[in-house]
């Protein structure tokens, strides 16, 4: 009896992350998917997992049959196990199907719909209780090479910071590196608004994303500035709303207003914006694309024309090397060295002030080491180039990747 799907091919696996896993003596599959749509992970075995990477969209039950004959030394796979595990990543929202379409509907349209984005992360990255979190929280700055505990009460301000950029990596690796950017703000008179910008780490359809909700933490909820926002939307000649729902469960920008709310309270406002995808191909610098001047030349303007104190902040991490982030070489104490003083050489930049000789630093070896954070740092720049006389490097870290690799980030302030 000819199967159903021996002639229709099977509908295509997701854009999903997939890295190994021990478990009992085992080497398993874990599928993940990094746009949240899905919050479950799923495992599967290496032969089940061989079976998924050939749902592409074109592959029959019979081409897949024959293509785990080729690669298991002509092992011959029944029909009722192929349609066993398409339906098992089917039931979990790991096909490109109506399925998913109706899953990713529900949760775009509930999400758009919200005035307040949900803290994301809370309970998973960091406690949703509010009195653990905050003394997680302070914790940070009195761990051994910390900065030490913050003053109970804000004192005057010793320095005038306009810009700071802190790491957006998991608070337990990046502990030092927050903690560093954080004393250091809470030395600063207090800033009105934060004009935040983060790292949209998977995509999106313009430089620049921007949402009017205000951002809920277990701590309080902070108000985001609508007049920025109005201000800078009405300037722009694309829709910087446009892709909206990366906000949904991006950390970048979750973790920076989280230390906000705990070292202000409620009492300031922000302004969330993610920095997409850039097409670099055809241009030396970022601000040679017309969508990135037009906001750029916006915010500087709202800016110099506000009375109010305003902060930019960029949530950035630098260099993602290794065999997680796609190498093929395990990471070495002269790779690390090499990654520091590559780090080094670009923060230099950063602390003159000098977004272009920052970005051509980063770009002169094609950004090999996927410094994540290029994008939003040199928008930080840009924007306090003319107002910032000198940055400086208040913390460099670098920490292991669980998966295999290393990741780098730096704290840095900027003084007016």
């Amino acid at each position: 009896m000819e199967h159903e799907n021996e002639k229709k091919p099977y509908p295509p696996l997701r854009n999903i992350e997939a890295f190994p896993i021990h478990h009992q003596g085992q080497t398993l599959i874990c599928l993940h998917d990094p746009l949240g749509y899905v919050p479950t992970e799923i495992t599967l075995s290496p032969a089940a997992f061989f079976i998924a990477a050939c749902l592409d969209g074109n592959h029959t039950l019979r081409d897949i049959q024959l293509e785990f004959a080729r690669e298991f030394q002509g092992a011959l796979i029944p029909s009722e196990e192929i349609e066993s595990i398409v339906n098992f990543l089917d039931e979990h929202g790991f096909l490109l199907n109506d399925r998913f379409q109706e899953i990713k509907s529900k949760i775009e349209k509930e999400f758009l719909q919200q005035k307040v984005r949900m803290p994301y992360h809370a309970g998973q990255s960091y406690s949703s209780a509010r009195h653990e979190l905050g003394a997680y929280l302070g914790s940070l700055f009195t761990r051994e090479g910390g900065p030490g505990p913050l003053p109970a009460e804000q004192e005057s301000p010793s320095v005038d910071i306009v810009g700071l950029i802190a790491p957006h990596i998991d608070f337990n690796r990046g502990a030092l590196g927050y903690a560093y950017a954080y004393y250091k703000l809470y030395q600063s008179a207090k800033p009105n608004t934060v004009i935040i910008f983060g790292v949209s780490h998977n995509g999106g359809d313009t430089p620049y994303i921007m949402t009017r909700k205000h951002f809920s933490t277990p701590l309080g909820t902070l108000l985001t500035n609508q007049e920025y926002i109005d201000y800078v939307a009405n300037r722009v000649s694309f829709d910087p709303f446009q892709s909206e729902i990366m906000h949904r469960m991006e950390h970048s920008i979750e973790f920076q207003v989280l230390m906000l709310n705990y070292l202000f309270g409620t009492d300031v406002k922000i302004v969330p914006i993610l920095c997409g995808p850039i097409d670099e191909e055809n241009v030396s610098s970022p601000i040679e694309i017309p969508y990135v001047k037009e906001f750029i030349d916006a915010t500087t303007e709202y800016i110099n024309e506000s009375e109010e104190r305003i902060l930019v902040l960029s949530g950035a991490d630098l260099a993602h090397v290794g065999r997680r982030f796609g190498d093929s070489f395990s990471i070495t104490p002269t790779i690390c060295e090499n990654i520091r003083q590559r780090d080094y050489e670009d923060l230099q930049f950063a602390m003159e002030v000098a977004p272009e000789k920052f970005y051509s630093s980063v770009n002169k070896d094609f950004n090999k080491r996927r410094v994540c954070g290029l994008f939003s740092i040199y928008s930080l720049l840009k924007i306090i180039e003319g107002t910032a006389k000198k940055g400086e490097l208040l913390y460099y870290g670098q920490a292991p990747d669980p998966i295999g690799g290393i990741v780098s980030f730096a704290s840095l302030a900027f003084y007016r």
